[in-house]
């Protein structure tokens, strides 16, 4: 398993020269989101569709 560090410079190199600081910052903040999403599948931390629409109605 790589480090955080690891992916988010492989992730950085396979971006183009010309990428802007914003679109890096968003791209790292996507996978992020991913891993932990992934940890969570994993650790069965997830909710059931019923809970996630139920989370939606009280906004």
């Amino acid at each position: 398993m790589q480090s955080a560090k690891q992916e988010a410079l492989e992730a950085i190199q396979r971006l183009p020269d010309d990428v802007d600081t914003e679109e890096i910052i968003y791209r790292l903040y996507v996978l992020e989101n991913i891993r932990r999403g992934q940890l969570d599948g994993a650790t069965g931390d997830t909710q059931t569709p019923e809970e996630v629409l139920k989370d939606i109605g009280s906004w």
